[in-house]
């Protein structure tokens, strides 16, 4: 690609607290629409992260090491001043239920409002509605096997 060439960057955020098969869906529908996709792993220090920003970066990192299109990247502003250091104008985001959808429709609008950024909403497989992060910590809480939720079937503590 030339300079004169822009390259279409995405951007995908969240806390990925941990990364699930859902996210994962997301992630390889989106990357066929970009040059390049950015993973933002957010660190909000208001919040209790089950496991640390580094893990969380460092497993997404495997999990897309023979990608070069992807980027794993940590941050802990917001994702209109994350765009705009990685250079990405679209923000990709899953949905599952109305809930999600009302919830990403506000923040679309603040995206826009505040950055110029446009979102492209994918829209979760029937089979992965289920699947979430808090789902996974609940499961694991109470000692159940939910590996199953997790790229390649990986047990985390």
């Amino acid at each position: 690609m030339n300079q004169d060439q822009k390259q279409r960057i995405g951007l995908f955020v969240g806390s990925f607290d941990p990364f699930t098969i859902g996210h994962d869906e997301i992630v390889r529908r989106a990357l066929p629409l970009f040059d390049k996709l950015v993973i933002g792993v957010g660190d909000n220090p208001r919040k209790q992260h089950a496991y640390s920003i580094e893990e969380r970066v460092n497993a997404i990192q495997r999990l897309y090491s023979g990608e070069k299109r992807i980027e794993v990247i940590p941050y802990n502003d917001l994702a209109v001043d994350l765009a705009q250091r990685v250079g990405a104008h679209y923000v990709v985001k899953g949905v599952r239920s109305v809930q999600d959808f009302e919830y990403e429709r506000v923040q679309a609008d603040y995206n826009r409002k505040l950055g110029g950024l446009e979102t492209l909403l994918i829209y979760a497989s029937p089979e992965m509605t289920s699947i979430s992060s808090t789902a996974y910590r609940e499961l694991v809480h109470f000692h159940k096997d939910a590996s199953w939720m997790l790229p390649g079937g990986k047990k985390r503590k």
